[in-house]
């Protein structure tokens, strides 16, 4: 599917933005015919939630307006990416759309993608977070008195 964006590292936060849009479309194009079967209904309906989350919560997470904020927006988008993961597995393993393998690979690969970069991100955003707190910590601590 040559749909994604696909870049190299790093992306800016409008390209990962468009990147994240692109995927939450392409899930939906998937999932849409599953919506037609009340036995297929609900898993398309969460596959398109964790999908389209991870882009409405990217967009909301370039909004922050504090690195808490940032942090915490980020987890969510990092779950979210994750949860996609699950449902794309979800239709592939329980045969939910035969003969759709060509179009299921690239997305469930996409959503790993995805995963693997806000997980990382994530990461550096609460390391940094922390760092920048313990330097703020040392700055206002008085040094101790020197030993006689």
């Amino acid at each position: 599917m040559d749909h994604f964006l696909h870049c190299l590292w790093p992306m800016t936060p409008a390209e990962l933005q468009k990147r994240t849009f692109i995927f939450s479309v392409a899930t939906y194009r998937f999932v849409r015919p599953l919506f037609r079967d009340a036995d297929t209904r609900h898993i398309a309906y969460q596959a398109l939630k964790a999908a389209s989350s991870v882009a409405a919560n990217y967009r909301a997470a370039c909004l922050a307006r504090s690195g808490d904020e940032w942090v915490a927006k980020l987890g969510v988008v990092r779950e979210e990416s994750d949860e996609s993961i699950h449902w794309l597995t979800f239709i592939k393993e329980a045969e939910l759309a035969p003969g759709r393998d060509s179009e299921l690979q690239p997305l469930t690969e996409e959503a790993q993608e995805l995963t693997r970069i806000f997980a990382a991100s994530y990461q550096t955003s609460k390391d940094n977070q922390f760092r920048e707190r313990e330097s703020r910590r040392r700055r206002r601590k008085p040094p101790p008195p020197p030993e006689s």
